[in-house]
């Protein structure tokens, strides 16, 4: 029987640390390594950060973005460092932000959740904007597969701030925040998973999650950790945006221990001798800082 995605995050969690290492190919990345601003470039990139990840860590997250700007030579690119870090028992987080509805955001849960596919990643990132009720063919995908999904609700960027605040108007859901109404509802999807037999163990961590900053503060967008307990959280904002890691009991709480914790310039910066390096180091600092 295939494993939930909660179950082998926690394992990850235990026998690795919870430094996730983002995989982002920027130009000025690229031309610090000496390779070529191109999709080849993003292949030897892609597969120097998973070398230096194995053994280190146990999460990686390609930006998808970077990879796309190359053509189908970035995709080639994306599906080769995919592949690579799967083989080595990494779990890989597609950074893709789909959302869409009806057979296109099947078709997007299909192209990144599927097993054997080209671009399978054990998750990805998707937005819920058109309404959660849209990505219910992935969620489909997510637990038949044994994958997981990460639904933007309180992200580290500051325009999107008066948007995931915003007031619900109407419904069951009414007077919350967007970002609280998103956390409700996919915990509701959640749990009515595992009342039907979902592939999580009990009292595990749930295969939906959340995209929650770690610049943000979650009571600004009426979450509290209580609604968190049983999430997965991937956190950006730590390292280049400003968030410093010892401040992720104080942002997420209780659910301090379901967090991913997302650190993308702040190793890369170390170029191609130093990553390996950089890595160890950010997670000796999380397992200071998880053991709390």
């Amino acid at each position: 029987m295939i494993e939930g995605f909660g179950d082998r995050l926690t394992q990850a969690f235990d026998t690795a640390g919870h430094l996730c290492v983002g995989i982002d190919p920027h130009p000025y990345l690229l031309e610090a390594w000496n390779l070529p601003i191109s999709g080849p470039g993003a292949r030897e990139f892609g597969l120097r950060v998973v070398e230096a990840s194995v053994g280190r860590a146990g999460i990686v997250k390609p930006q998808v973005a970077f990879f796309e700007r190359h053509g189908s030579a970035g995709y080639a690119a994306l599906e080769a460092t995919l592949q690579a870090a799967r083989d080595a028992g990494i779990l890989v987080i597609a950074d893709a932000k789909r959302g869409d509805l009806g057979s296109s955001v099947e078709a997007y849960g299909q192209a990144w959740l599927t097993p054997g596919s080209p671009l399978e990643a054990d998750a990805m990132t998707i937005s819920a904007y058109q309404g959660v009720g849209s990505l219910v063919e992935p969620m489909a995908l997510a637990l038949d597969g044994g994958k997981g999904l990460f639904v933007l609700a309180a992200t580290s960027n500051p325009e999107s701030f008066e948007t995931q605040r915003a007031l619900v108007q109407s419904g069951d859901r009414v007077g919350l925040t967007v970002a609280a109404s998103i956390v409700d509802e996919m915990n509701a999807a959640a749990a009515l998973a595992t009342r039907e037999g979902s592939r999580e163990s009990a009292g595990s961590l749930n295969s939906f999650g959340f995209v929650i900053g770690a610049t943000v503060s979650l009571a600004d967008y009426g979450i509290t950790d209580a609604d968190l307990l049983a999430s997965p959280i991937l956190a950006p904002g730590f390292g280049f945006q400003g968030a410093d890691v010892d401040s992720v009991h104080r942002v997420y709480g209780a659910a301090a221990h379901n967090v991913v914790v997302s650190s993308s310039r702040a190793i890369l910066d170390a170029g191609p001798t130093g990553v390996a390096t950089a890595i160890g180091l950010q997670v000796a600092e999380l397992d200071r800082v998880f053991s709390k």
